[in-house]
């Protein structure tokens, strides 16, 4: 991959009824070349809103992929990567980090009514996630605007040691102290 193609990758930080989220802009070479921050609501239905709205007021044209920290920030505020596609124009790659047999239990132990309802249609509107092999880690990959061997390829060059790829470490890492700063004020 050339060492310019930049992704921004989207992780979260949360506390009380909001969420964090940060965009981090990162190049292959691993320069960091911007931030974008949001906020969502615990437990809401705002996660996927935020992001595009983060996307348009990032407004970067040599964003070339959109990397999430999975599927369910902000306590199942869940993420609809089919519409974050269709609405920003970019490939979507959501990276989740531990195997699971799904969400679709706990959603059922957490949620009823409504609430249960658009939570499981849009869990089940979401690509399966595939096993990914990375620096001897292995991350599960979900991936909509590319193919499996696009997004496994992708994670890997944005990742140099460990499992987690470098637009969302850097991301992790400014949402925590974004977060940080909010709570105290």
């Amino acid at each position: 991959m050339k060492s310019g193609v930049r992704a921004l990758g989207i992780a979260e930080s949360f506390s009380g009824k909001q969420s964090t989220l940060c965009g981090a802009v990162v190049r292959a070479s691993r320069v960091v070349d911007g931030f974008v921050f949001g906020r969502c609501t615990v437990g809401g239905r705002d996660a996927t809103a935020t992001v595009i709205e983060m996307v348009d007021r990032l407004d970067r044209a040599d964003v070339h992929y959109l990397i999430l920290a999975g599927i369910a920030p902000a306590w199942f505020n869940l993420f609809d990567l089919p519409r974050l596609h269709d609405e920003t124009g970019l490939p979507v790659i959501a990276v989740t980090f531990e195997d699971s047999s799904g969400l679709e239990a706990t959603l059922r132990a957490e949620f009823d009514g409504d609430a249960l309802d658009w939570r499981l249609a849009t869990y089940r509107a979401q690509p399966p996630r595939e096993r990914v092999t990375v620096n001897d880690e292995t991350v599960f990959v979900r991936q909509v605007g590319c193919d499996h061997e696009a997004a496994r390829e992708l994670v890997r060059a944005f990742t140099p040691e460990g499992g987690r790829p470098e637009p969302l470490r850097v991301a992790r890492l400014a949402a925590r102290a974004a977060d940080a700063e909010f709570d105290v004020q």
